[in-house]
């Protein structure tokens, strides 16, 4: 019998009810990834359903982190091996990725094409917005305002009609001008995505449609592989995402969606909570099982009831509505009655007076440590609906400055960071001529807080520059500044390659040194830092900036343009669209700082304390008239949800999601004044007792600690393991604190031919041997050339181009036309450890029945044996692991292992290694210790190779040392 464990009645029934639809409603606190984890377990131990059978899509890559972390902790637990590392498991946005990565023949992309976050996304249209301009019409569609606030309007407008599946070639015909203005928009958009082999968020799920759409050879490879689809968070979902589970799902129907429709937050993504309220009407009457889950774990009883009585309070002063269909009828009951006499729901209050309020919430909070009952300050958690309004900025800065730490990255706090202002402001004075420009008020087109920013920047660097021990620093700024001013030739840096030479002096040596096992606020400026890196590198990249340059350009140098696109373009963008700082999906509350997040930020969060703020919000309307039209006549399906309701429904389920978080406490803070409580608060805000109520006693509970958020990292050999080997300060800098290398060493020569070897053997797991010709290897060849080179903004000389085709078509030679021996190639692999993930790519997996055998292709010269030992070695240790993931992962044995040197043109091509268990046995239990070294934050070790310290970006840091 399966061992349901403490799971209650609704539970067991969703976790056994494992074929055909099945709608699970899960209130807050009601158990719900413990629910899809044991159903997930239920499937492969009791329904025989292998692993990588089972689809899952979550709303967080955190949250996929976690599903995998614990449903591997479950089978290890209950003695069951599964190949779990085949499961797809991840966002909707990373599964789309991995279907179109594993058939990306099909698409409209080619290897190498580069992924757009959202400030990308904005960016591409901005340098391209002439190509917008000539659309007739789209001064009537477009906000009035600059180019930048034009560039987000076509982006957002582009995103909502490409998650509708809207065609803009219907578009274009619409007799609306303003309609058919949209329609040319998003055409436009769309060929400048295909132009540079771009793809942006929306897009993906796009191209995932399409392809399953239009290949029903794929679907149905898909279909045959996949049975059963689980989805969590549906009431989050937008339609295409539906469309896309519903396709995969085919006839059998084996769609299990997991939601709370009261905790739908994401129309403003697109997401629609008719896809939760609708689901059962897709199939016939009685075909889907709809299973509540309404027992709730997480909150003491009176939290319960006053969420309760929040989502059935929708009538008062000045408003008046009812949820009738667009709600399920529900009551969350809690695990258990209270048993304190003090209540759990309060209020906080100032009296009209800012700094009043400031100082309550202040003494109460020391009052929770003074007690003894608060062990940590993560325990408490503050929530507003935006973390940038004024008013929660000047709380968090009042109460740093009372000593109590604030963890807040979406604040848009980075560019505010001393360590921050300090890099800009050294920066800008390496280049005098910007700083006389801006002194001089030449840059007439900055708005005063950029002009006044940049400034602060200057003065913070001048007056730390000018204290006596920082000397070294102010000679080494005035010596570049001197430097850049007399440029007659290009240096053989640009402007990320002077914050690594930075970094030899204080206080950015200090940043640097510090240790990784301590709390957040510590490691913030080095993360800050290192974002910063992230961002000029970016710069760079965008901008094809390697160097900095003396030459002119239409009458002034190029150092001059680059720097005031660099500051009064690049940066100035990213500081009007704030920038968020480093987030740990690890460590969601980190100790010794209060959190202050975002409603929507804290989803799924729960914490024992929780203030919930911005009692002055009022429901507001959030749609757009040309889109209402447009989603009229062309979305796929009528309007849901009454438009003048759907402004009271948002707001209702946005503070539920808020009142839901608290275990312990939960506390309603405002200043009350005219605005705060709104009206929609009052009657709720005014039964409350305050803290300061003598039936309010602290001493009466006990808070729980937060709970640890278990997630494994992944690990592979090349990224990970060499890298902490070659020098384990490397390794903290690149990889735990994210610093960008100035430059990426892209191998294009080796990609190059990789990927066309690649080519080949996809054609001949197609079975489609006859296509691999000189003509065809030839053209693919030229598009994976194409392709890196508007990638990686690196070209080669022809002769090189020349040597590595010819690389290539040896390698096919060789081969005399027999391809049948060819199993896989590029598999991406992994084997869940028990304290890690390992991961890795394998070029090649040949053989026959069983046994196999894995190559590893080099493109370069077969090394001579004796010089390159240490290098060997390192390539064998590879290929052991590979084959101990192939062995984990399939079964199957592996029988030799090769490197094959594509360079090589007279002699024998392959160094071969036999496959013996205990080599693989040792190289595993050195990859074993070297994980929990880095786990442990040791990265105390540099390395001892002089070569390796010459080429590396830290090396200015280092000398210092």
């Amino acid at each position: 019998m399966f061992d349901f464990g403490n799971a209650n009645e609704g539970q067991r029934k969703a976790i056994s009810s494992a074929e055909g639809p099945v709608l699970i409603t899960a209130g807050p606190g009601t158990g719900k990834t413990y629910t899809l984890v044991q159903r997930a377990i239920y499937l492969i131990q009791e329904c025989g359903v292998k692993p990588e059978s089972i689809f899952i899509a979550t709303f967080t890559e955190k949250a996929a982190k976690e599903l995998i972390t614990r449903i591997t902790n479950e089978l290890a637990a209950r003695g069951i091996i599964a190949n779990i590392n085949e499961m797809y498991i991840g966002t909707f946005h990373s599964l789309c990725l991995r279907i179109l990565k594993e058939h990306l023949e099909f698409t409209r992309l080619r290897k190498n094409y580069r992924l757009l976050d959202g400030f990308d996304q904005q960016y591409m249209v901005f340098q391209n917005i002439y190509r917008f301009r000539n659309i007739p019409e789209l001064e009537n569609v477009l906000p009035n305002g600059g180019t930048w606030i034009q560039s987000e309007s076509i982006c957002n407008y582009v995103n909502s009609l490409s998650e509708e599946l809207v065609n803009p070639d219907e578009l274009v015909f619409d007799s609306d001008k303003s309609i058919a203005a949209l329609g040319r928009i998003l055409i436009e958009y769309r060929k400048i995505l295909a132009e540079d082999n771009l793809m942006d968020f929306s897009s993906i799920q796009i191209e995932a449609y399409h392809l399953l759409e239009n290949h029903v050879e794929i679907l149905e490879e898909l279909r045959s592989k996949i049975t059963h689809i689980m989805v969590d968070e549906y009431q989050d979902t937008n339609f295409i995402q539906e469309q896309i589970v519903f396709l995969l799902a085919g006839n059998r129907k084996n769609i299990c969606v997991v939601g709370d429709d009261d905790q739908g937050l994401y129309r403003f993504r697109g997401a629609t909570i008719r896809n939760i309220l609708e689901f059962p009407q897709k199939f016939t009457v009685g075909e889907c099982k709809v299973i509540p889950l309404v027992v709730n774990y997480r909150s003491n009883s009176d939290i319960v009831d006053f969420y309760n009585e929040w989502m059935t309070c929708t009538e008062g002063a000045n408003f008046k509505f009812r949820w009738d269909k667009f709600r399920y009828d529900k009551t969350i009951e809690p695990h258990k009655k209270s048993s304190l006499h003090s209540p759990s729901v309060v209020k906080l209050a100032g009296e009209e007076d800012v700094d009043e309020w400031h100082e309550k919430i202040l003494q109460f909070i020391n009052d929770l440590k003074d007690s003894g009952k608060l062990t940590d300050y993560n325990q408490i958690a503050f929530l507003f609906n935006s973390v940038k309004h004024p008013k929660v900025i000047a709380l968090a800065q009042f109460l740093e400055k009372n000593r109590i730490n604030v963890y807040s990255p979406r604040s848009d706090m980075f560019f505010h960071r001393y360590e921050i202002q300090l890099a800009l402001g050294c920066l800008m004075l390496m280049f005098p001529r910007y700083v006389h420009g801006l002194e001089n008020g030449d840059y007439t087109f900055l708005q005063p807080e950029h002009l006044t920013y940049y400034r602060n920047c200057i003065v913070m660097a001048n007056e730390f520059l000018t204290q006596p021990e920082n000397e070294k620093l102010l000679k080494w700024v005035r010596r570049k500044g001197k430097e850049h001013i007399g440029l007659t030739k290009a240096t053989d840096y640009a402007y990320c390659g002077l914050m690594y030479q930075l970094f030899e002096f204080h206080p950015f040596a200090g940043i640097l040194d510090t240790e990784m096992n301590v709390g957040m606020v510590d490691v913030r400026p080095a993360r800050n830092i290192a974002k910063l890196t992230q961002i000029i590198g970016k710069f760079e990249y965008l901008h094809r900036i390697d160097v900095l340059n003396a030459n002119e350009y239409r009458g002034k140098r190029r150092i001059d343009q680059d720097t005031e696109k660099l500051f009064n373009l690049y940066l100035r963008l990213l500081f009007d669209g704030g920038i968020t700082e480093y987030e740990d999906d690890s460590e969601y509350a980190p100790s010794g700082c209060v959190s202050f997040l975002t409603i929507h930020q804290s989803k799924g969060m729960e914490f024992p304390i929780v203030f919930v703020d911005s009692l002055w919000n009022v429901p507001r309307k959030n749609s757009n008239d040309l889109m209402l039209k447009i989603e009229d006549r062309y979305f796929k399906r009528p309007a849901f949800e009454p438009y003048e309701l759907t402004k009271y429904f948002d707001f209702w389920r946005l503070y539920y999601t808020a009142f839901s978080r608290a275990q312990d406490l939960l506390i309603l803070t405002c200043c009350e004044d005219s605005r705060a409580p709104s009206n929609y608060f009052k009657d709720v805000y005014g039964k409350l007792k305050s803290v300061e109520n003598p039936k309010f006693d602290i001493k009466e509970f006990d808070f729980k600690l937060v709970k640890d958020v278990n997630v494994k990292n992944t690990y592979s050999f090349t990224s990970h393991i060499t890298v902490y080997e070659t020098c384990a300060l490397q390794y903290k800098f690149y990889k735990e604190l994210g610093f960008a290398p100035v430059r990426a060493n892209a191998m294009l020569f080796g990609t190059l031919v990789h990927e066309t070897i690649e080519d080949i053997h996809r054609a001949a797991m197609r079975h489609e041997e006859q296509t691999i010709t000189e003509e065809n290897v030839n053209h693919w060849f030229d598009s994976n050339y194409e392709s890196l080179t508007k990638t990686e903004h690196t070209y080669l000389a022809a002769p090189q181009r020349e040597a590595a085709l010819k690389q290539v078509l040896r390698y096919m030679e060789r081969q005399h036309g027999d391809w049948s021996h060819i199993q896989q190639a590029e598999v991406d692999v992994s084997l869940v450890k028990p304290d890690y993930i390992i991961e890795g790519k394998i070029d090649l997996i040949r053989g026959e029945g069983d046994t196999v055998e894995i190559v590893d292709f080099k493109a370069e010269r077969k090394p001579d044996i004796e010089k390159m030992r240490d290098r060997l070695e390192r390539y064998r240790r590879q290929l052991h692991i590979y084959a101990h993931l192939v062995e984990e992962r399939t079964g199957q044995k592996v029988s030799k292992m090769h490197l094959y040197y594509t360079g090589e043109d007279s002699g024998i091509p392959t160094i071969t290694y036999p496959y013996t268990k205990s080599a693989v046995e040792g190289t595993m239990a050195v990859f074993d210790d070297t994980v929990k070294k880095i786990l442990k934050k040791d990265f105390h070790r540099c390395a001892n190779d002089s070569k390796v310290c010459a080429e590396c970006d830290f090396r200015f840091y280092c000398m210092n040392k």
